[in-house]
């Protein structure tokens, strides 16, 4: 990545919690600029959770002009299959509300984040927040877990990135 400053929207979707978080990389130094959660209020109504978080990730978009969004892949496990079915819901009106700013999506899998992060990819949630604020020297724990699920995974998009643009500077010269 160069010099100026660009804008990372890590977000851990979830139809009850949904963490986002956006980073400011510039150069090599990484720096949070917002973090919270999108919180579905209606109970018992699918329509309404998922319009509650295409609303919310339209106000966080529309607040913070990310450059990019960083979304958690949807993992699914065989014995709950109804599970990764209602997730991919809400990844669905996060991807509209992304599509509708024209702000690119990049998808990683959770074992991604967690290995990047951790050197585990099955770390467990409370691994996990303390890599986040060992390496963006929060003072504290980010609370709650879905937050610094949404900063690892924009932390994951940023080392990634910074990855790909060294390979290609290495290609061009």
């Amino acid at each position: 990545m160069d010099d100026a400053p660009f804008r990372i929207l890590g977000v851990d979707p979830g139809l009850n919690i949904t963490g986002y978080a956006m980073l400011i990389a510039g150069g090599s130094r990484l720096q949070v600029h917002e973090a919270g959660i999108i919180r579905g209020k209606s109970r018992g109504s699918l329509t309404a959770r998922v319009a509650e978080i295409h609303h919310g990730m339209t106000d966080v978009i529309q607040a913070l002009h990310p450059a990019v969004m960083a979304l958690e892949q949807l993992y699914s496990h065989y014995q709950r299959p109804r599970t990764a079915i209602l997730m991919g819901h809400a990844r669905g009106v996060i991807c509209l509300a992304a599509a509708q700013a024209g702000v690119a999506v990049n998808h990683y899998n959770a074992t991604q984040i967690k290995r990047m992060l951790t050197g585990n990819g099955r770390a467990p949630k409370a691994q996990v927040q303390r890599a986040v604020m060992r390496e963006l020297d929060l003072p504290q724990l980010p609370e709650p877990p879905d937050v610094a699920d949404a900063l690892a995974i924009a932390m994951c998009h940023y080392y990634l990135q910074a990855k790909r643009d060294l390979l290609e500077q290495q290609r061009g010269a």
